[in-house]
């Protein structure tokens, strides 16, 4: 299967503010609300490839912010897939308008895994606390 361009909107609300420690830094979209967001929007990238027996597991993210985005503005995230061959990360481009306005870009790396696999990395990584 070829993984499709997908679209994510979300609308900036009070507690997507930078807050650390019960301080409001600015009030605009934080960087770890934004994170959140491009991994979702990777996701909806990943999930038609996905088979039953398999989920996707995060690899990386990056993001660069050119533009805030304000309490109440809708920001549309384009999440757009690089060439991918199955059994490689899929690497998917991202990035965040209000209207026009660029506010980030930035890529999400995920790799399928059978759930077994999954199961087995996450009981070796307990085993070495």
């Amino acid at each position: 299967m070829i993984p499709q361009n997908q679209e994510h909107r979300f609308t900036v609300t009070a507690s997507d503010f930078p807050n650390f420690k019960g301080e409001v830094i600015h009030p605009v979209l934080s960087t770890y609300t934004l994170t959140r967001e491009f991994e979702w929007a990777g996701r909806l990238v990943l999930l038609p490839l996905l088979k039953e027996d398999e989920q996707g597991i995060g690899t990386m993210v990056e993001i660069f912010h050119h533009a805030p985005a304000f309490e109440n503005e809708e920001v549309l995230i384009k999440a757009i897939p690089l060439p991918w061959i199955e059994g490689e990360e899929l690497i998917v481009e991202l990035k965040a308008f209000v209207g026009n306005r660029l506010v980030a870009s930035g890529k999400t790396g995920q790799r399928i895994l059978p759930l077994t696999v999954i199961e087995k990395i996450f009981n070796k990584a307990k085993q070495s606390k």
